[in-house]
């Protein structure tokens, strides 16, 4: 099967999303199928005769689009409306299938080859955009008039933003969803199509243990000096989190929780806020403001092959985004045996059990701090716990059943195509070409 995936952010991007279609490129092509991964460029490729079109080590072909000349603050870019590069690719070559992985620049130009050469569509629900308005410029906070801001601001997130998921939605054949808890909103909220829950999976690499790094990474990160070789938890503890630095990650809700958490632990402890973003440099002033500059290290950016490294160092996962689909960090968490406190959210509810693999607390410091606290004296039963429910997001299995949705869409539409063309032989092709497509549109 030759397949085109089409994202609006891509590696060297560092987020959930070109996690996730990298992972399911890679997954694909090891099943033998052909995956195009249209993506857009960055500084790093712009202009790179070499990396576009190139085929990675992994398999994928990687074809780079332009971009605006401006960029997001959290490093994120803005697509052109119709890239050239994706409709030549499509005029010089044939695919099976669509999938796009987001429903705003790159969504429309899916639909609009998806009619045009009659595709099926698949899209996968990554995002909750509702909590991402406040990346557009005209809707940030900045003192004037701001019950304006607010007013608009609302209507994006409970009307604009629902309606606009709900017609995109139902132009697609098949649409992902991470969790059931998502797919259940998807629903809730329109969407008719037919529908399946497909989390992001995990590499086999994030369920290798690597103890000699992982040992090296806690003794360099370890906030008692003199590190313990026998138990390091006998004297400190480490903790992480992953995730960009970014207003809907709900960053300082984990710093005011970092705060009451040097009040009620009885060891020294070190948070390690993996990761990067525009927050960056607030968010490290905040620490000095609420006195724990030495109980939170902001390690930026790690490589994805190390993450694993990193985890396997520490104690307990913590996490405060509310924005999540699925969050793959969690997942990740848990393949390296690592129990989660997670504020509850979308995301969370369908992953972490409570007392099992962790714990999900209330958008409440204080239930969150003792969440913490009971975490680390069950750690070690969840531990065992967090790798069972790993297990079931091993990317290679992943792909077997994407493949399988995949084949299902492509079967449907070629019964909807030779329904067309019977039907148009039976009333002598009453219809002119644009209404046969828009029909078939509809149908598929």
């Amino acid at each position: 099967m030759k397949i085109a995936m089409l994202t609006n952010n891509y590696k060297p991007f560092v987020g959930g999303v070109p996690i996730s279609v990298e992972r399911q490129a890679q997954e694909l092509v090891k099943l033998g199928h052909e995956v195009t991964v249209f993506a857009p460029e960055y500084g790093e490729t712009a202009g790179n005769a070499k990396e576009n079109g190139i085929v990675a080590e992994t398999g994928e072909r990687i074809i780079r689009f332009r971009t605006g000349h401006r960029c997001m603050e959290n490093g994120m870019v803005y697509p052109k409306m119709f890239p050239k590069e994706i409709l030549h690719t499509f005029e010089c070559e044939s695919f099976d299938l669509i999938h796009t992985h987001h429903p705003m620049f790159v969504g429309p130009v899916a639909l609009y080859l998806g009619r045009k050469y009659h595709l099926p569509i698949v899209y996968t629900y990554h995002t909750r955009y509702e909590d991402y308005l406040h990346y557009l410029n005209f809707l940030k906070e900045d003192g004037r008039v701001p019950t304006i801001k607010k007013g608009i601001l609302t209507l994006g997130k409970k009307v604009a933003v629902p309606n606009y998921m709900r017609w995109f939605t139902n132009q697609c054949d098949l649409v992902l969803a991470p969790t059931a808890g998502m797919q259940k909103r998807i629903r809730e909220n329109g969407t008719r199509v037919p529908m399946a829950v497909f989390p992001t999976g995990l590499k086999d690499e994030f369920f290798q243990k690597c103890p000699q790094k992982a040992t090296q990474i806690r003794q360099k990160y370890s906030p008692v000096q003199e590190y313990n070789e026998k138990r390091s938890e006998e004297n400190s503890y480490l903790f992480c989190t992953t995730g960009r630095l970014e207003e809907e990650k709900n960053p300082r809700f984990l710093l005011k929780g970092i705060r009451k958490l040097k009040q009620s632990l009885d060891k020294p402890f070190r948070v390690l806020l993996i990761g990067d973003g525009s927050m960056r440099q607030e968010l490290e002033q905040e620490t000095i403001h609420l006195g724990i500059e030495q109980e939170v290290c902001f390690a930026g950016n790690v490589p994805n092959d190390e993450i694993n490294s990193y985890l396997q160092a520490c104690d307990l996962f913590l996490f405060s985004s509310k924005s999540e689909t699925q969050g793959i960090v969690l997942a990740e968490a848990l393949a390296a045996g690592l129990p989660v406190v997670a504020v509850d959210s979308s995301g969370v509810e369908d992953i972490v059990v409570n007392g099992v693999n962790g714990y999900r607390t209330a958008d409440d410091v204080e239930d969150w701090v003792q969440k913490v606290g009971m975490a680390l004296k069950n750690r070690q039963k969840m531990s065992g716990q967090a790798e069972l429910t790993a297990a079931g997001y091993r990317a290679s299995r992943l792909a077997e059943y994407e493949q399988l949705l995949y084949g299902q869409c492509v079967e449907e539409t070629c019964r909807n195509c030779e329904e067309v063309m019977e039907y148009e032989n039976e009333t002598g092709g009453g219809e002119n070409p644009s209404e046969t497509i828009l029909r078939l549109f509809k149908t598929s």
